[in-house]
Formats: C-alpha cells, structure tokens, sequence
C-alpha cells in the first residue's frame, strides 16, 4: 500500500485532477451550450471574457500545479516502483499530462488565441464561431475524460 509522503502526492493528485475534471465538467455540459446559443456577436465577447477571466491565480494554481504534481508522481513511481499502484499512478499521470494539460496546449490554447484576434461583431467573428464552439467543445470533453480518468485511476492506487 501507498503510504508516507507518497500517499500525500498522491491524495494531492486525486485532488486536483478531479477539481480540473468538474471545471471541465461544467464548461461541457452546459457553459458551452449556454454560450452557442448566444448570438455570434455575444458568444464571441463572453467567451473572450471567460478566456481572459480564467487566467487566475488560483486555477492556474490548481491546473499547472496538477500537471507539475503528476509529472513528480510519475518520476517517483520510476524510481520507487511501489508493490502496489504501479500502473495507476502512471495511467493517471499520462491521462492529465498529456490528456489534460497537453490537449489544452495543443487545441483549446490555440483556438481561444485565434478568438481573441477577433472583433465580435463581424462577419469573420461570426462565421468563426460555429466551428469553434464545436471544436473547443469537442477537445474539451477529451480533457474532462482524461482529468476524470487521472483522478479514479490515483484513486484506485490508494485502494
């Protein structure tokens, strides 16, 4: 059994995967759908705001600390090899690093940049929002699976 400081990093890990999880959760089922059914021109302007807004202290804190938490756990685990929960904390740790934090990297980030550039009320910000609200949706699900899935499988290594 995971115990010490290593059952501390991993709690930590159940933690704040599952906290990434309910924030991705929410913007999936229902702060996206709220947000395409505005009009182009206020879909746009709010989810810039969101953008903005969410480049706080504190998700970051939550969101940046996680991947630096699982990348530890995952190192740890490489060098410690526990009895038990080997392949748990990896799986849990590959599912929000790359899952996670790396989907956000490679596909939300670059489409609210490509937002951002645009003026909400014109043609071009209207024409690009559909495709948006769908693309950004749909990677976001793939980051709120794989937040869920890190944090059940740091979950199932304490057990």
């Amino acid at each position: 059994m995971i115990d010490g400081p290593y059952f501390v990093l991993t709690v930590l890990g159940v933690l704040g995967t599952g906290l990434v999880a309910g924030v991705f959760y929410a913007f999936s089922s229902f702060v996206m759908k709220g947000l395409a059914a505005l009009p182009p021109a206020q879909g746009v302007s709010a989810m810039q705001a969101i953008n903005v807004a969410a480049v706080t202290a504190a998700f970051m804190a939550v969101f940046t600390g996680s991947a630096v938490l699982c990348a530890v756990i995952a190192v740890v685990t490489f060098v410690l090899w526990p009895d038990g929960g080997t392949a748990e904390l990896l799986i849990g740790s590959a599912l929000y690093l790359f899952g996670s934090f790396g989907v956000t990297i490679a596909a939300n980030v670059p489409r609210n940049d490509a937002l951002a550039k645009l003026e909400p009320g014109t043609r071009e910000a209207a024409s690009f929002w559909p495709g948006y609200v769908r693309e950004w949706t749909a990677w976001n699900h793939v980051r709120t699976v794989a937040s869920a899935g890190a944090a059940l499988s740091y979950l199932l290594a304490l057990t």
